[in-house]
């Protein structure tokens, strides 16, 4: 486990499993989780390969600033590429549950050249009506309004919340403004120019997202779709073990397979 400075910003990371030749594998945690929600997952997807798990600015074991302007799709996006960096690894399969999957489409939009293959778990692509973007936004302002009310415990009992260790809802409240609000639809509409091979994963009872899901599997060309059942939108911990059978077989893929290291990254700034 290690902290990476980012601009006065501590940024948790821990770096699990061999590098081994293969691919490695950048998990990113949904919103009001953190890097432990990974927990029943990283030692099946560590058997062969490098596993980075990392906390969101304002979640977990990371640093919550307290400049609301710290928080942003953008601030995320430079995040993961500096841990990346300080593991040296330059290129991974970008994989996110939720917000942590929205993420790694942005990753991806962003920086194509350190992304290998994506996959998408329980998680939107955005929405091209302004309508729907205010309707999630309002939404997310009303999230951030209760952690400001109430503190952690507007989180309530779940097994996220308890494992997570938030150091500040003060923090919390500003990524649901910074990170989970949405300002464009930019990410939707890249869904057609990705080249990587995705998988995109959803729990059969994860009702919100399962139209997402499909709509995801359509856009992006070759995209490979699955529905995990008896599983809602933490289909990762309902479902562990047919959650990492999709994945690992997702992973063996000759496209993937065949991929080799263009060499290490050093840190950048």
């Amino acid at each position: 486990m290690a902290y990476l400075d980012r601009d006065g910003a501590q940024i948790y990371y821990e770096v699990s499993g061999e590098p081994d030749g293969n691919l490695p594998v950048l998990l990113s945690h949904g919103f009001a989780a953190s890097s432990q929600m990974w927990r029943y997952n990283v030692p099946a997807l560590a058997a062969g390969r490098s596993v980075i798990t990392w906390d969101l600015r304002g979640h977990g074991r990371s640093g919550a600033p307290d400049d609301p302007a710290a928080y942003s799709r953008e601030a995320s996006v430079a995040d993961m590429a500096a841990v990346l960096d300080a593991c040296g690894i330059d290129q991974v399969v970008a994989a996110g549950l939720s917000l942590g999957g929205y993420l790694s489409l942005a990753f991806t939009l962003a920086r194509p050249d350190r992304v290998a293959g994506l996959v998408l778990c329980d998680t939107g692509p955005g929405f091209r009506s302004d309508e729907a973007r205010q309707r999630w936004n309002d939404s997310a302002a009303a999230q951030a309004g209760r952690l400001e009310r109430d503190g952690l415990a507007a989180l309530g009992d779940g097994p996220e919340a308890r494992a997570a260790e938030h150091r500040s809802a003060a923090g919390l409240a500003h990524a649901a403004r910074g990170l989970l609000a949405q300002a464009d639809a930019q990410v939707i509409g890249s869904l057609p120019s990705i080249t990587v091979p995705t998988l995109v994963l959803v729990g059969a009872r994860d009702q919100p997202f399962l139209a997402a899901g499909e709509y995801m599997a359509a856009k992006i060309p070759g995209a490979v779709h699955a529905v995990i059942p008896d599983a809602g939108h933490a289909s990762h911990l309902d479902q562990p073990e047919l959650f990492n059978q999709q994945v690992l077989t997702f992973l063996e893929q000759p496209a993937l397979r065949a991929w080799r290291p263009r060499g290490p990254r050093g840190p950048q700034r």
